[in-house]
């Protein structure tokens, strides 16, 4: 399986692509950042970034795209431009027909140190052990994004098994008739119709 993990943001894009399966060493293939002038309009950097991340998708032709969740914070002008590159990266996945999943940055954490509150500097000292690198990569956003492609690389087959329950789940209850198990009835149609009782004349 190999994953492209996108940290979305408009001034930094972390990306990051590894290839492996669960329970077994990953490799890392590649790390950078997608990079916007602040100063630039705002399409413009949009674009810059689209572009970036289509580059990436060109090289590395990964068969998922996991993306960062977007959650509210206090600075509205930061959310909202995160949010904007990650449109731009699930826009780019879903126009090549790469399946595109979310991953809360807690999910994230939990799945590479074992706890959803470490810090950034503990997201890149395990993203280094796990592949085997030299020194963590540097910014944290391109740190980011291969803890991003991690995570989803471990948590896929749960996730996959889980779909595929539900799926059958819907299936059989589908397939069930309506109304009491086990009964398949006319409303009415056990029911014995009475016999009228003959009237009782009066003799002359």
């Amino acid at each position: 399986m190999r994953v492209l993990g996108i940290d979305p943001g408009l001034t930094r894009c972390g990306v990051g692509v590894v290839e492996g399966v669960a329970g077994r060493p990953l490799t890392m293939i590649g790390v950078g950042v997608v990079r916007t002038p602040s100063d630039a309009e705002l399409g413009d950097r949009l674009v810059a970034v689209e572009r970036g991340i289509e580059q990436w998708l060109d090289e590395h032709s990964p068969g998922f795209v996991a993306v960062e969740r977007v959650f509210a914070q206090h600075n509205v002008r930061t959310v909202m431009g995160t949010a904007q590159a990650s449109a731009v990266a699930m826009l780019c996945a879903a126009r090549r027909g790469i399946p595109v999943a979310l991953h809360t940055p807690s999910e994230v954490k939990a799945a590479v140190t074992g706890s959803g509150r470490a810090d950034k500097d503990q997201v890149g000292a395990m993203v280094t052990r796990l592949l085997r690198l030299d020194a963590p990569p540097k910014p944290a956003d391109a740190a980011d994004a291969l803890a991003l492609a991690i995570c989803h690389i471990w948590r896929a087959p749960a996730q996959n098994r889980l779909q595929q329950a539900v799926a059958a789940h819907r299936t059989s209850g589908a397939s069930r008739t309506p109304g009491v198990p086990g009964t398949s009835r006319t409303p009415g149609a056990s029911r014995t119709p009475s016999t009228p009782r003959p009237l009782k004349g009066r003799t002359a």
